[in-house]
């Protein structure tokens, strides 16, 4: 994963020694601190549920926030027509994607997935960001993109932006939350997988506006990241909802595992009262 353009954001880094050591071991913990949920952790790394998306579209979209055209993805689950009425999670790329990747991810498949398992119905949509880390830089700010822009089109397709949450891996894992602490309120809810943070990074100086939003963490305990999020866990000013450690590295297999957990976790935020 290669660091955007200009400073190297802190926190992004090579898979440590200590990491890779533990996966050669085999380690595997799944902790919960107090007050957390323990939810499903479901499916064989790097399974993609085999079940039919439902209305999935990759549509290319000027976005003012950036300056220019970005991939927009949209996804709702099978049965729910195009989404009308349904809320909203909001997709926060990792470096090595962009809104493109997500079809083949198997998106809108694992939504459906969710879905038929008795997950409340909700609208995936995301837009691609490029190497940002979700920051502006000059004049294209793909956060502001997130929480001005995308809501627009939302609106446009029906969906319901009253009810909101993100969900981001590294990079965007690292958006997700920084999202949060600079829009206290936007969002319900963040699932954040293995986000790239480090100790003095913009995420950890505002972890403290995070007071309210409901929290996920995911991360392998193979992972470069692991310290550092175990280390954003005991700072956060009130426990996550989950916080699930198991075996597993900076990858789309150990992501595609945990995947069902998290949209059952976000499934439930944006249900709640």
């Amino acid at each position: 994963m290669s660091p955007p353009p200009g400073p190297r954001p802190v926190g992004l880094r090579a898979v440590s020694r200590r990491g890779l050591l533990t996966a050669a071991l085999g380690a595997a913990v799944l902790g919960t601190s107090a007050g957390c949920a323990r939810l499903r952790d479901q499916g064989p790394a790097g399974v993609v549920p085999s079940v039919a998306a439902g209305d999935e579209r990759l549509e290319r979209v000027y976005s003012p926030a950036r300056g220019k055209d970005v991939d927009f993805y949209t996804a709702v689950p099978a049965g729910h027509g195009d989404g009308r009425g349904l809320p909203v999670c909001l997709i926060l790329h990792g470096a090595s994607a962009t809104a493109a990747s997500f079809p083949g991810f198997g998106f809108g498949r694992f939504l459906t997935d969710a879905v038929a398992r008795g997950a409340a119905p909700f609208v995936l949509v995301g837009a691609t960001g490029d190497r940002l880390f979700w920051q502006p830089h000059g004049a294209d700010d793909p956060q502001r993109m997130v929480y001005e822009d995308i809501p627009g089109w939302c609106t446009k397709r029906g969906f319901d932006t009253g009810r909101l949450v993100a969900w981001g891996w590294s990079m965007g894992g690292f958006g997700s939350l920084l999202l949060a602490e600079d829009r206290p309120g936007f969002v319900r809810a963040v699932a954040a997988f293995s986000p790239a943070v480090g100790s003095g990074d913009a995420v950890f100086s505002g972890v403290g506006k995070l007071r309210g939003t409901r929290i996920g963490l995911w991360c392998g305990t193979a992972d470069g990241y692991y310290d550092d999020v175990r280390a954003l866990q005991q700072a956060l000013p009130e426990p996550p909802v989950v916080a699930a450690y198991d075996k597993g590295a900076h990858t789309r297999e150990y992501w595609n595992r945990v995947t069902p957990a998290a949209f059952e976790f976000l499934a439930g935020q944006l249900a709640a009262a």
